[in-house]
């Protein structure tokens, strides 16, 4: 099925190995109604309300990885509530699982990081994954926050979300997966656990899989949601994420 590696631009592989993503067959969707839900939230999606200290903009915010806004400690446990056009999912975050792990969800949820993010690449049975921006400047300047990995103390067992990774150590920053199967293989390289879909594992299955892994992280990560929208227009995607608990 292939290793569940994310794109890397210095490391010069595509990501034929990157995260494993899962494309699941559903329905379509009514288009106008996707169209109306991204009118609703368009102006959520990089901050245009202010969120942080000083006034500053979430999109303001998430221009600086090293911010303090964006490095806080997470609660010993969390939920995130995903919006998505698909219905909404929510994920129980415990943090011991993988507390690094948990803690850069936590930060990025807070300040609208996986707001109208699509699930750029699907695997059926295996997983889902998103977690490029479809703002190109965040992605230049996170491409590289990386997190030191945890150890790997829960298995990637279905419905477990998980952070994707380059082959090397130590390489996390912001694209995640959902595991659709147990996938028990990726404990031992290195893939940690820091929480779990509670409700909506239906939804993560119904998640419009048509384009298969054809997106090219790359020109996401350059382009952003106009590549997507251009060449993928059905992909499903996040309308909000936000922590409820």
């Amino acid at each position: 099925m292939g290793a569940l590696w994310h794109y890397d631009r210095g490391a010069h592989r595509s990501s034929g190995r990157a995260v494993a993503e899962v494309n699941i067959h559903q329905a379509k969707r009514h288009k106008i109604m996707k169209r109306s839900a991204l009118l609703i939230i368009a102006l959520w999606a990089f901050g245009c309300g202010t969120g942080g200290q000083g006034g500053e903009t979430s999109k303001e915010i998430l221009m600086d990885p090293t911010g303090e806004a964006l490095n806080e400690q997470a609660p010993d446990e969390f939920s995130v509530r995903l919006e998505t056009s698909a219905g909404p999912v929510v994920i129980q975050v415990t943090r011991d699982w993988a507390p690094i792990g948990a803690e850069r969800f936590y930060n990025l949820v807070r300040n609208g990081f996986y707001d109208e993010q699509r699930f750029f690449r699907v695997v059926p049975n295996f997983v889902v994954q998103w977690g490029l921006s479809g703002n190109p400047a965040l992605n230049q300047v996170w491409h590289r926050a990386h997190i030191l990995d945890d150890p790997v103390v829960q298995s990637n067992t279905r419905g477990r979300i998980t952070y994707a990774k380059t082959n090397q150590p130590n390489t996390r920053t912001t694209q995640l997966f959902i595991n659709l199967g147990d996938n028990a293989n990726l404990d031992g390289m290195g893939f940690a656990p820091f929480g779990e879909v509670v409700e909506g594992i239906e939804v993560v299955d119904a998640i419009n899989a048509e384009y298969g892994q054809q997106p090219s992280q790359g020109q996401i990560a350059m382009n952003g949601n106009s590549y997507l929208e251009e060449n993928f227009p059905n992909l499903d995607y996040i309308i909000k994420a936000e922590i409820i608990e």
